[in-house]
This record gives C-alpha cells, structure tokens and sequence, in this order.
C-alpha cells in the first residue's frame, strides 16, 4: 500500500511522501481497545522504548447513544491501552492534540510545524458525527464514508484503505468529502485520511505558548467486517525502530 505522509523525515511537517506510520486502534473480542502506532499493513507496531514515546498524551473518547464518556489511556510496551472497549452501536475516537513540534530546514527558511494523529473505531456503519479533528466516519451507505476536517466536509482529501495482508487501495474525497471503497475482505480494514494545513498558528505548550508554521492532520477509521472472503495472512511481524 503506498502510504500518504512521513511521519518520521526530515521533512516531517509540510511535505507527502511515500512512507508513512499511522495510529489506529484495534480490539480484540471482549477486551479494551489499544491505540498502536506503526504500518498496519506492514504488520509493524513500534513500541517503548522507542517510537511509541513521540506520542504526546493521547485523550480517548467512548461515544454510543447514551452520549460519550471519557476512557483511560495507559501506555504499554507496544501501545497504549484504553480503559474500555467499544459495543456494539458504539464507537471510540482518540486523537493527540500535543504531539511534539518539529523543525526542520526548507531551502534557507526554518519551519516548524506538527502531527496531529486521531484514530475511530467502529462496530457498525450507521452514519456517524465528526469528533476529530480530521476524521473518517461512516456514512450508512455500503462502502460509504466521509473525510471532515473540523466538522466540515474535506473535499479531494487523499484516502487509503487497508487490510494486515498488505492489500489496499487509495482514492480521493469528492466535494462533499465523501469517498467509496469495496470491502472484499473478512477481517480488520483500517482506512487512513491525511491533510496539510499551512497556516501558522500557536499552541499552548508545557513551557508556554508554541508557535508553529503548519498541522499535518493524520487521522484513521477502524473496523471488522463480519463477512467476506477469508483473507490473506499477514506478513510476519516488522521490526520496530530502536
């Protein structure tokens, strides 16, 4: 699958590129989900020591129709742990509005500017609200799912879906920021959304108040489809970086 944005280059902040790691969430039958961090098709979850500790504080979400609830997120070896898990009609969304800032050189100018990672699971595709920043939500249509970039449609957003085997397939968001996939596969998709926002800002730091010349917004929807073909097997496990 070619892979929207580097997350880790030394262009990191404003340029596309054909590698890329993701955050997304997974979850097994009956346990909490965990946020992973990494290349899933590539079978890759980095890990901490190591990559997974670029991650700022992660804030997760439980959202059914009873309203949404805050879950705990504790950071495990290779992910970090939710305190809950997503039923049936419900979904979960995380998202790390402080990872690190980083600068880099562009020609003789400095820039510095930010990921912006979020992850949704869902257990169904009833059409959903926006709760990232950018998100990915289901639009009740077969294969259907829309890109939104703070609540509002992203049209020709660039939009990958994926399966652990390594299939995949990319397409662009139209002007209501909606975008259609078939889904052959039995098993986990995780479908991947990116956006460059160049317009400098400020934030709110540890130490003050950050400034920065531009967002890179890297959002993922998950979710386990029930029927289809059996799928490939996936790959053996990558290696994390040290």
């Amino acid at each position: 699958m070619k892979k929207i944005l580097t997350l880790i280059a030394a262009t990191l902040g404003l340029a596309a590129t054909a590698q890329a790691h993701q955050a997304w969430l997974e979850q097994a039958d009956g346990k909490a989900a965990v946020l992973r961090f990494g290349e899933f098709a590539e079978n890759l979850r980095e890990t901490s020591p190591g990559l997974l500790d670029h991650f700022g504080k992660p804030a997760a979400t439980l959202i059914s129709a009873k309203g949404e609830s805050p879950l705990t997120v504790t950071k495990a070896a290779n992910g970090f742990v939710l305190s809950a898990g997503a039923g049936q009609g419900q979904s979960i969304a995380v998202e790390d509005a402080v990872f690190p800032l980083r600068t880099f050189k562009q020609g003789d100018k400095e820039i510095t500017s930010w990921v912006w990672p979020a992850a949704r699971y869902v257990t169904g595709f009833a059409a959903q609200q926006p709760k990232l920043a950018l998100d990915v939500v289901p639009t009740g249509a077969a294969g259907e799912f829309q890109v939104l970039l703070k609540g509002q449609p992203l049209p020709k957003a660039k939009v990958a879906v994926a399966v652990q085997s390594g299939w995949g397939k990319e397409a662009h968001s139209d002007e209501q920021g909606k975008v259609r996939f078939d889904l052959p596969w039995k098993g986990q998709y995780v479908i991947e959304a990116s956006h460059i926002d160049r317009n400098p800002g400020e934030r709110a730091g540890a130490s003050g108040a950050e400034k920065y010349d531009g967002i890179n917004y890297v959002t993922t929807l998950s979710f386990v489809k029930a029927d289809g073909a059996a799928p490939f097997p996936a790959g053996p496990a990558a290696a994390p970086a040290k």
